[in-house]
């Protein structure tokens, strides 16, 4: 019973990296299918597979094309109720939902401003007040996660959910650009970056490279904080 997974490039793909991360993350078999989106060429299986050029998909077993990250989760969760997709406190797990859902729909600022890079750290980004109001708001989110829910492990719900997965592109983000949060939502955007599956995601993007290379600023740069 394996899916087809297909993703864009790890380096840049933030929404893949969500539908990644939750097959990676639970044991859910799939094949890889790395469609390249950010290398400027024609992609004619992408354009076949979806008319928005949106990645990831997902194609079920039984061949049902899955797009949108919420719509695969969901997907997913129907059909391996068994894997523990979603907390399973009835008020842990409204909670995640809410919070991949405003995930979802939310942060166009922070999204805008500080695209999802895994190459390197920017150093002297400005953020604007709209970025900091979403800053402000996600430390307002993961802090009453990890005080409510977090007490049996290192994530938001303690163990690792999808709402951990909606949010590994935002902890990218963050350290991507040297941006200033507290000591909880430090410490989450560092056991994001340390955690194995994140590594391999990193791994597979550098073994591309690009020229030019997407979202590049005009800024200095300095390794990225995890090898």
């Amino acid at each position: 019973m394996t899916y087809d997974l297909y993703i864009g490039d790890p380096s840049f793909s933030s929404w893949s990296l969500r539908g990644w991360l939750i097959f990676e993350k639970f044991g859910i078999p799939y094949r890889q299918h790395l469609l390249g989106i950010y290398d400027g060429k024609p992609n004619a299986e992408l354009a076949e597979l979806s008319p928005t050029r949106l990645l990831p998909l997902m194609r079920t077993p039984d061949g049902i094309l899955v797009g949108d990250t919420l719509a695969i989760a969901e997907t997913l969760v129907e059909r391996h109720p068994e894997n523990g997709l979603w907390p399973a406190d009835p008020a842990a797990r409204g909670l995640a939902r809410w919070m991949a859902a405003e995930m979802h729909s939310g942060f166009g600022a922070l999204r805008s401003a500080c695209p999802m890079q895994l190459l390197h750290v920017y150093e002297g980004f400005v953020a604007s007040e709209g970025v900091l109001a979403d800053l402000a708001r996600l430390e307002d989110l993961w802090s009453m996660a990890r005080s409510r829910h977090g007490a049996s492990g290192p994530w938001l719900f303690g163990a690792y959910s999808i709402a951990d997965a909606f949010y590994a592109p935002v902890a990218a983000r963050i350290a991507g650009h040297d941006l200033k949060v507290g000591g909880v939502a430090a410490d989450y955007v560092a056991q994001t970056l340390t955690d194995p599956a994140f590594r391999k995601w990193r791994a597979m993007g550098l073994e591309r490279s690009y020229d030019p290379v997407p979202y590049a600023k005009d800024l200095p740069h300095r390794p990225w904080p995890i090898a």
